[in-house]
């Protein structure tokens, strides 16, 4: 009982201190001639709050307290971004308010560009009329206009032709000492090349340099190396006492690779995929920035190009929530993969 009022006490002096400090700010106007020193103060002032206030939270509550704070938090910095811009401390011109990137986040996801032919969507609401009219090649014109389908197409193609080479070539890698003392330094060498300078080179390889084709060998390539090497990792890093315990009970090398190797390795491989699902999303980014009439980062640097910058940033928006739903979506899938972790999970 002492304990918690101890820390109900430090949580009020925490919050004190916090509203202090933000009243100080602004009754002396050092928002405008210390921003980043203020930003500073009230993140560390922010965290301590925060910690301190998990003190105070039941155990059985401590998941929900910390689900609310990964709501919260980005809802205050938002909140905080807005009220900076109106209260005039940031160039609203350079860094339009959060309440104007999600007008534009709207506007290029209900607008037709027609000077470039080419629409964020791919206008879903026309398709009971061009159906009616052209068919299916109709709807399927009304999909290649859009810059959202066409980045989703080149990340999911790169991702699944690189990862499963990967999956596989890490796994031989993982289980053979020759084999990964003989491709371990190749990889060294060439995962460290930058994944955009290969472009250049998928361009002479592939028949038609300004297609599909280089942009998805690039991202392929991207995941391929790290999920090769995350998959290396887990193979080989198995704990040996599930290695003798698959020996103990008699398992043939077939078993052992189904029932001991593999699910001792899927932990790491899916932080390979995930690793390389993001690599996939930025390096799709910068080749639609070089090489691309159509994607969300062409969308972003377009945007730029004509000084419209809210819509440049409600490009950057779509490539985060693009980040979190296919991060969500890899997390589901690792679920149902390895059921035994849920649990694991939820408990941590």
């Amino acid at each position: 009982m002492k304990n918690k009022l101890n820390c109900t006490q430090q949580v009020l002096a925490w919050a004190g201190g916090l509203i202090v400090f933000n009243v100080i700010y602004l009754a002396f106007r050092l928002w405008f001639a210390y921003f980043l020193i203020g930003v500073l103060v009230n993140f560390i002032l922010i965290v301590i709050l925060a910690d301190q206030g998990a003190k105070l939270v039941p155990t059985h509550r401590r998941h929900t307290y910390e689900r609310a704070l990964a709501v919260l938090f980005p809802v205050l910095l938002l909140l905080g971004w807005e009220a900076t811009v109106n209260a005039g401390i940031l160039n609203p011109r350079w860094f339009p308010p959060p309440s104007k990137i999600l007008s534009a986040l709207w506007d290029i996801t209900i607008s037709y560009d027609k000077f470039n032919k080419t629409s964020l969507l791919g206008r879903p609401w026309l398709i009971p009329e061009v159906y009616a009219n052209k068919g299916f090649e109709g709807v399927k014109a009304l999909f290649e206009e859009s810059h959202l389908w066409a980045t989703l197409y080149r990340v999911f193609v790169g991702f699944i032709i690189g990862s499963v080479p990967g999956i596989l070539l890490g796994v031989v890698m993982g289980m053979s000492r020759a084999v990964r003392a003989m491709l371990d330094s190749i990889l060294s060498a060439v995962y460290v090349l930058p994944k955009i300078a290969i472009f250049p080179i998928m361009m002479l390889v592939f028949a038609d340099p300004f297609g599909e084709g280089p942009k998805i060998a690039v991202i392929a390539i991207s995941a391929f190396f790290l999920v090769t090497i995350n998959t290396m990792a887990g193979v080989a890093g198995v704990d040996p006492v599930y290695l003798e315990a698959g020996r103990n009970y008699g398992a043939n090398p077939w078993q052992m690779f189904r029932h001991v190797i593999i699910p001792g390795a899927l932990p790491v491989i899916f932080s390979g995929l995930r690793l390389a699902l993001g690599t996939a999303l930025i390096v799709v980014v910068a080749i639609e920035f070089v090489r691309a009439r159509k994607g969300i980062g062409f969308l972003t640097l377009y945007y730029w190009e004509v000084m419209v910058p809210e819509k440049m940033y409600a490009g950057l928006v779509l490539v985060m929530l693009l980040g979190v739903i296919l991060t969500a979506g890899l997390q589901w899938f690792e679920s149902l993969v390895m059921p035994w972790q849920r649990g694991r999970s939820t408990n941590n």
